[in-house]
């Protein structure tokens, strides 16, 4: 295994799904706010599901995202 290339291909995948899941949330609570649904003072949860083919891997992590 060449350990360069995994490391920058794990680096690529990672920080594009952080800047898109990022962006996806902040679009997802203005649009709650804005229609009324949220008041923009509550913790909302969250997970994320990390899936990896090829190997027996699926993590998953949960958090609270906070408004207020």
């Amino acid at each position: 295994m060449n350990e360069d290339k995994f490391n920058n291909s794990m680096r690529k995948f990672l920080k594009t799904v952080g800047v898109t899941s990022q962006r996806e949330i902040e679009k997802a609570v203005r649009s709650a706010i804005d229609s009324g649904k949220l008041k923009g003072n509550e913790k909302l949860p969250a997970k994320v599901v990390l899936t990896l083919g090829g190997v027996n891997l699926s993590y998953e992590v949960k958090s609270d995202i906070e408004l207020e």
